[in-house]
This record gives C-alpha cells, sequence and structure tokens, in this order.
C-alpha cells in the first residue's frame, strides 16, 4: 500500500495511526465503496484514474479538516506510541516484550524456513507471513521508534528549490 504514500500523504498517515476511522471514512467516499471494503479495494491494484483522482481530492479535503480541527497528524501518531510505551512502563507487564518475541520469531522463522525449503509455500501461508512483517514493523516502531518523519523531511527537501 506504499503507492498511496505517493498520491495521499495525509491520508496514509491516517490509516497507520488514530486517526484510521476518519481515513477510511474519506477514501469509502472518494473511490464509492463501503468502508468495509476499503482495504480489499486498494489491495486489488485495480483502482480507476477517476477513483485515483476521487483520493487525491480527499487528501486535499482531510488537509484541510485537519486544520480546521488543529490536528497535527505526525505529533497525533508519536503521542499515541508514547501512550503505548508509558504504559508498558508503568505497568512493568510482560505482555508485550512476550508477543514481540512471538512475531519475531513466527516471521523469520517462516522466512528461514521457506528460505531452506524446509516449509513449503501455500496462499495461506503467505497471507500469514504478510501479517507477521506488517506486525514486526509495528514491534521495531514501538520499540526503535518511527523513520516516517525522516522519510517526511527527506521529501520536503526533495520538492523543495533550493536558495542562492
Amino acid at each position: 500500500m506504499s503507492w498511496i504514500e505517493s498520491i495521499a500523504p495525509t491520508i496514509a498517515s491516517c490509516l497507520g495511526g488514530p486517526l484510521a476511522g476518519l481515513a477510511v471514512e474519506a477514501v469509502s467516499k472518494a473511490i464509492g465503496v463501503d468502508p468495509s471494503a476499503v482495504q480489499d479495494t486498494i489491495n486489488s491494484g485495480k483502482l480507476t484514474a477517476d477513483q485515483i483522482a476521487s483520493i487525491q481530492a480527499a487528501e486535499i479535503q482531510l488537509k484541510a479538516k485537519a486544520q480546521e480541527m488543529n490536528l497535527d497528524f505526525e505529533q497525533l501518531a508519536v503521542q499515541d506510541r508514547k501512550s503505548a510505551r508509558d504504559m508498558q512502563t508503568t505497568t512493568k507487564s510482560f505482555i508485550p516484550p512476550l508477543l514481540a518475541l512471538i512475531i519475531t520469531l513466527g516471521f523469520f522463522g517462516i522466512l528461514v524456513g521457506m528460505m531452506t525449503g524446509k516449509v513449503t509455500s501455500s496462499d495461506a501461508l503467505m497471507l500469514l507471513l504478510g501479517s507477521l512483517g506488517t506486525a514486526w514493523t509495528g514491534v521495531i516502531s514501538f520499540y526503535f521508534g518511527s523513520s516516517a518523519s525522516s522519510q517526511n523531511k527527506d521529501a520536503l527537501l526533495h520538492q523543495s528549490t533550493p536558495t542562492k
């Protein structure tokens, strides 16, 4: 789904954060599908040019709505991660580290199994591997932070005009 970041970065950042519902609603209206079908429609890779243009228009509307509501999506995502880390520090629960370990072992275990030929590929296994890969990205973001702000900075620098 990285292509959506290039055409609608605000929507993409919302999809991965606490305002996912707002982004799903905007995309569902833009492409004319039920909110429950947005993920499947986007993943199908069969969006028309009109639907892509509608997503870009929804991006502009979402930015305007965010400005009206004084929302900073990156700051909200940072606060979301910070609150989860603070909860972990306060409660000293063993569950998040245990889940992180299980996800990491499962993800790399399946990869090694597939590379060595001990595990045969199937549609269900590929779905599981994709889910574990996504979960592992979340684990890394939780424990080590996200590079989203760095990527945004790089994109802004790339689009800027050098001064003389």
